[in-house]
């Protein structure tokens, strides 16, 4: 999934095997949803859009979750993006976009198509010329699955780190959580304290390969997104939740990103706080403790 990922627990003599549980998880779940491998089952459907297709039990479960988000955010989030996604520069690893220094980029794409997906227990059918980017959704997913997988294994407690986005399952203490700078990932800009549910971060900055191009596309032009937010971190009970809140964070901007716990940094540099919806107004599963001058 193109990140590193991280694990953390109690020192007990079921932690290694809680580990490999896993990385067994993010193996799988990288076989069937990135868009990455021609192999995987996710390539195999957006290459047979406009017939039906029998998709396996675990990726019938995220699409269903991922259309249910679609229609409740009203297609802020849309796991249809691919061909806008693809038509900004994003068509291959991030690794080689960078190093082709596209030139020749395409006009933006209509999204919005998720309406027109039809998901029928396991039978799926995508309209012609549709394809799937399940993308962050699917690696907070994993994550998920992952951390309820350590669980299982043993663990009281386990945090599953993606490249940053995270769930705490179990009975843990307050952690302290670092937060990249959008414009110096090697600086930590502010710490938060959690013990329990999720955090996602969203950026413009983090997947960029020029001038005002990345991947967080906006559904409503088909473009990259340009709201004056240039990072979004967003706490939710699980990490698939965060990964669209935070991204439908980027896409509201502040002013409507301001109703969930959250941590936004705007193009200028402003940073804005919220507590809106931590559970029951408990700081203690989301608490900003510090930011960098």
């Amino acid at each position: 999934m193109g990140t590193t990922i991280s694990i953390l627990g109690p020192d007990v003599d079921g932690f290694d095997d809680a580990a490999r549980t896993v990385v067994e998880v993010f193996a799988t779940e990288e076989d069937r949803s990135s868009r990455f491998r021609s192999s995987s089952e996710l390539s195999m459907i957006n290459a047979s859009a406009g017939s039906w297709t029998t998709v396996s039990a675990g990726l019938a479960a995220l699409l269903r979750f991922a259309l249910d988000h679609a229609a409740a955010t009203d297609g802020l989030f849309d796991p249809t993006v691919l061909r806008a996604m693809e038509a900004a520069g994003y068509d291959r690893d991030l690794d080689e976009v960078i190093r082709a220094a596209r030139g020749a980029l395409h006009p933006p794409v209509a999204c919005g198509r998720w309406r027109e997906v039809e998901l029928d227990g396991r039978r799926l059918r995508l309209p012609d010329d549709v394809g799937l980017d399940l993308g962050g959704v699917a690696k907070g997913w994993t994550v998920d699955l992952a951390a309820e997988r350590a669980l299982s294994a043993g663990l009281a407690w386990v945090l599953v780190s993606a490249g940053g986005d995270l769930r705490i399952a179990g009975d843990a203490p307050a952690l302290e959580i670092a937060v990249e700078d959008p414009d110096e990932p090697e600086r930590e800009f502010a710490s938060l304290r959690l013990c329990s549910g999720a955090i996602a971060t969203s950026s413009t900055r983090r997947r960029s390969w020029g001038p005002g191009l990345h991947h967080v596309i906006d559904p409503r032009t088909g473009a990259p997104s340009v709201t004056g937010l240039a990072q979004a971190t967003v706490w939710a009970p699980t990490c698939a939740e965060a990964e669209i809140a935070s991204t439908v964070a980027l896409l509201e901007g502040s002013t409507g990103a301001v109703r969930r716990a959250c941590l936004l940094v705007e193009d200028d540099g402003t940073i804005t706080r919220s507590f809106a919806d931590a559970p029951d107004g408990d700081t203690r599963a989301f608490a900003v403790t510090g930011v960098a001058a």
